[in-house]
């Protein structure tokens, strides 16, 4: 009745099979990924943290994405903050309190969509993760700063280019999480991984602040990328 009543109010349907109805059915729930598999770009910026994706950036994964990012389907962050969720779970640390930090984007796009995508999702993420007993929390420690050119169609060292100095540390979010006096264990999140380079200048940002990263977790990932050596995760550190 639900689904009827959906589809005659509002001409929805499932972005994943068009089902009538509500933005993703049942059957498409329930065929969403429910474990991470470590991801890398080839080529991999240097020093990039380990990476992990909840699925390959096709399908019905990338449906969500970009009706949630570009249509503002809000009724797709619950499930895409539980795919994201799943990406995040093998870096969170049982030795220290994890912060999701999501990679900004730009405030006039954020103005013009009406929404952060990649911020609502992290926040569904840290739900349904503190609801299984994880001590973690999300904090907009980022910025972007400057003009950035539409990465659409550009190539790696053109991407890292273009981003090179975009992002900041909020200073006074930098100190409230120093005050709190917790080993604290970051973990960068985003929608897409594709080049790394986004990735890779928001943990510069951290990182120039004192702030280690661990790892960088995304919903999807481009097939354009390799399992990642094995390695050890990097240690956690302090906030202060």
């Amino acid at each position: 009745m639900i689904d009827a009543w959906l589809d005659l109010v509002h001409g929805g349907g499932c972005v994943g099979c068009a089902l009538p109805g509500r933005s993703l059915c049942r059957a498409c729930r329930n065929v969403l990924p429910r474990r991470a598999i470590p991801v890398r770009p080839t080529p991999c910026p240097d020093g990039l943290a380990a990476c992990f994706a909840a699925a390959e950036y096709d399908g019905l994964v990338r449906a969500m994405i970009l009706s949630h990012k570009e249509h503002g389907t809000f009724s797709l962050t619950t499930p895409l903050g539980r795919v994201l969720a799943e990406a995040v779970r093998p870096a969170l640390d049982p030795d220290a309190a994890t912060v999701l930090v999501p990679v900004p984007s730009r405030a006039g796009v954020v103005r013009a969509r009406g929404h952060d995508p990649v911020l609502r999702m992290t926040r569904a993420a840290a739900r349904r993760l503190r609801g299984g007993g994880h001590r973690l929390r999300v904090v907009e420690l980022l910025e972007q700063r400057g003009e950035v050119r539409d990465q659409a169609g550009l190539s790696a060292e053109e991407r890292s280019a273009n981003l090179t100095g975009s992002m900041v540390v909020r200073l006074t979010a930098r100190a409230a999480l120093a005050r709190t006096d917790l080993m604290v264990s970051l973990v960068l999140c985003d929608d897409v991984l594709t080049t790394g380079a986004t990735a890779r200048e928001a943990q510069r940002a951290l990182e120039d602040s004192g702030l280690r990263v661990r790892a960088v977790a995304t919903v999807g990932a481009t097939r354009k990328r390799v399992k990642p050596p094995e390695r050890a995760l990097p240690l956690s550190g302090s906030a202060d």
